[in-house]
């Protein structure tokens, strides 16, 4: 007889690379551990979001419901990418299970807690790479680099255009002959930061 409770699905998701590469073993495994519905793809995973099959089957989660992924190393490009899936998994309530990963299996306070250490570690990663990129650009302003977009003209080139504009010619005139657009000549004669005459 029904009983009236929700049975959670499984939504399995199974992956190769290549149009030649066979899913039946993958496959197989997703039916094996009672997948009620199955998303697969024959793509690339050289582009993280190259897995529209992937998102679909994210998105076809409701709370309860749980993941069943058949190779991890086909459905993530790196740790990290592996992680934010999990995440974004365990935010809408769900769960994941991978196959041939038995420790990745979110259904069991074990698999959580394994989240949980993998999340701190990739946080304390994210950190270390923000603070390497920002005492890099500290180092490079020390030694004069400057960030930003080039310069369209050169130090010569902006001197001989104020020289120009100063003589009465038009920015619209030199920008044609330098090569730039009139609005790159009409800031020479308003730099940045400079105030008001007095």
């Amino acid at each position: 007889p029904h009983t009236g409770t929700i049975q959670n699905m499984l939504i399995g998701y199974a992956r190769v690379s290549t149009p030649s590469q066979n899913l039946d073993r993958q496959i197989g495994a997703l039916r094996s551990a009672g997948c009620d519905r199955i998303f697969r793809e024959k793509v690339s995973g050289k582009a993280i979001r190259n897995r529209p099959q992937l998102e679909r089957a994210i998105d076809a989660l409701g709370t309860g419901d749980i993941l069943i992924v058949a190779e991890w190393d086909r459905a993530t490009r790196s740790m990290t990418d592996g992680i934010n899936i999990m995440q974004r998994i365990a935010e809408r309530g769900a769960a994941i299970r991978v196959l041939d990963k038995p420790h990745l299996d979110l259904t069991t306070p074990i698999g959580r807690g394994f989240l949980a250490f993998l999340s701190a570690l990739a946080e304390d990663e994210r950190g270390r790479i923000v603070q390497r990129a920002a005492d890099g650009r500290s180092v490079a302003r020390e030694r004069g680099v400057r960030f930003g977009p080039k310069p369209k003209l050169s130090e010569h080139q902006r001197r001989k255009a104020l020289d120009r504009l100063a003589a009465g010619e038009s920015c619209r005139e030199i920008a044609r002959d330098m090569g730039v657009s009139a609005s790159t000549i009409s800031r020479l004669q308003r730099p940045v930061g400079a105030g008001a005459p007095a």
